[in-house]
């Protein structure tokens, strides 16, 4: 049967923080970095557990988007996987719903960067894919971030938006989006 779980970073015990590691560098075959891993910590992770095993994670982590004169509180997913012999059975329909919620009772926005092949997915839940120039703020200022256009999705929880403008992150390490 499965469980699904929600707890914030510092909720989950260092034995299940291994396991969600393990999960997401199975899922992407090593291209999970530790920026990556950095980029996942400090919000929401909803898990998918089958008994004691670890089959489907995500997190929502807040961050700041800049749209049309506003930062608007976003909740940004990242670390969406579910494990390889588990997919197609509804796992990350259920850790997205989960998510989903977090994003609608707290954020203004949510958004996210797909991984190829997965637009349809997310836009069958809904997500919007970005249609505008994005951007990110930088210590040197703003600068396009084109390798990203197209994308970006966003889920509206209350913002106005116009998907054809020009989005912009805030700065992080590594991958901006």
């Amino acid at each position: 049967m499965r469980k699904v779980r929600t707890a914030h970073t510092a909720e989950l015990g260092g034995d299940e923080l291994k396991a969600v590691r393990a999960l997401l560098d199975a899922a992407f075959q090593g291209g999970f970095t530790e920026t990556d891993w950095d980029h996942t910590l400090g919000g929401v992770h909803a898990t998918v557990w089958e008994g004691e095993e670890l089959i489907g994670h995500g997190a929502v982590v807040q961050r700041r988007l800049l749209h049309a004169g506003r930062a608007l509180r976003t909740g940004y997913v990242e670390g969406v996987a579910v494990r390889s012999d588990r997919r197609g059975q509804g796992h990350g329909s259920a850790v997205m719903a989960a998510l989903e919620g977090v994003v609608r009772g707290a954020y203004e926005l949510g958004a996210l960067s797909v991984a190829d092949g997965t637009s349809g997915f997310y836009a069958a839940r809904g997500w919007q894919r970005w249609q505008g120039r994005t951007c990110a703020l930088t210590p040197t200022g703003m600068a396009r971030t084109e390798e990203d256009d197209g994308s970006t999705y966003v889920l509206p929880a209350g913002a106005r938006l116009d998907l054809t403008g020009v989005l912009v992150c805030d700065w992080r390490n590594g991958d901006v989006w």
